[in-house]
């Protein structure tokens, strides 16, 4: 029989994980992982990883498999979940993945442009000239220099995808919107997206409702442990960055909690966003409430 490939995605806070693992169970399939923020062995609370007992129902991959202090990007993902893939394609007739970054789904479905590999030494170079006073400036001039098309389209106030397109100008010696052919990969396996969704009252509810639940099972102290490291890449994440500025003085506690709860709410509506032109399918079969959830 040939694979096919489920992917359950949806917003923060919406019950992915439960219901994940309602259908691979169901399917007998592991669970695939495409949580950016997940994947990290550092980050527990902050990102909603499954507990242990949710682990130990099914295989899952790419959770707290990687580390925050090493690059890791949707092109690492894109190959390492296909490698997964085609790995587990023989002996399994449905794979689910499950998570809500966007990015790393479009990745794994239409693949991404071959990018030049990160360099660590030239990426600290440009994250040390980010930090300066007046280092996006500089950013934005090296990159009009460089690649004026991607200046005249990019973002100017994304401090990241400036210095990563600065990056790829640099390791390649080619402009960055070369790369950009976006042109969708062949995938040898039937791909089938669903969306979970909520009525926006009730997600929201349920986010905020998640957050007080996080600061009740210590993310103040994961923050904490993490504070240190808080200008990698991986740490820009809500949740973690309000608690960084708390610990800096720059506001108290409770706002701290108002002030993730709203963000991730935020954060919510993006993705909803993010996948509007994604069908609806509220009635397909492995959507249906699992009466245990």
């Amino acid at each position: 029989m040939a694979t096919k490939i489920i992917i359950l995605t949806g917003p923060t806070g919406v019950g992915k994980t439960k219901q994940g693992l309602a259908i691979a169970r169901l399917l007998g399939s592991p669970v695939i992982n495409c949580d950016s923020r997940q994947i990290y062995k550092e980050l527990r609370i902050g990102v909603a990883r499954p507990a242990p007992a949710e682990l130990a129902l099914v295989k899952h991959y790419f959770i707290a498999s990687h580390s925050i202090h090493q690059p890791y990007s949707a092109g690492d993902y894109e190959r390492e979940a296909w490698d997964l893939v085609m790995s587990l394609a023989p002996t399994h007739p449905y794979l689910l993945l499950v998570g809500g970054s966007g990015l790393y789904i479009d990745a794994f479905v239409k693949g991404i442009d071959l990018m030049p590999l990160p360099d660590p030494e030239l990426r600290k170079e440009l994250i040390l000239m980010a930090e300066d006073p007046g280092g996006l400036e500089t950013l934005r001039a090296r990159l009009k220099e460089l690649d004026p098309v991607t200046y005249a389209r990019i973002d100017l106030a994304n401090k990241r995808r400036i210095m990563r397109a600065v990056e790829v100008c640099m390791l390649s010696g080619k402009p960055y919107h070369t790369f950009l052919s976006h042109t969708n990969r062949e995938r040898p396996f039937e791909i089938e997206q669903l969306l979970m969704d909520r009525p926006r009252p009730e997600l929201y509810e349920r986010i905020d409702k998640r957050v007080i639940g996080m600061m009740e099972e210590g993310l103040p102290e994961e923050a904490r442990g993490l504070y240190p490291y808080r200008k990698l890449p991986a740490l820009r994440t809500v949740g973690y960055r309000e608690l960084f500025d708390h610990f800096e003085g720059k506001y108290p506690l409770e706002e701290a909690v108002r002030l993730i709860q709203r963000n991730t709410r935020r954060y919510a509506k993006r993705q909803l966003t993010y996948w509007r032109n994604v069908p609806r399918k509220e009635d397909h079969p492995l959507l249906r409430p699992d009466p245990s959830l």
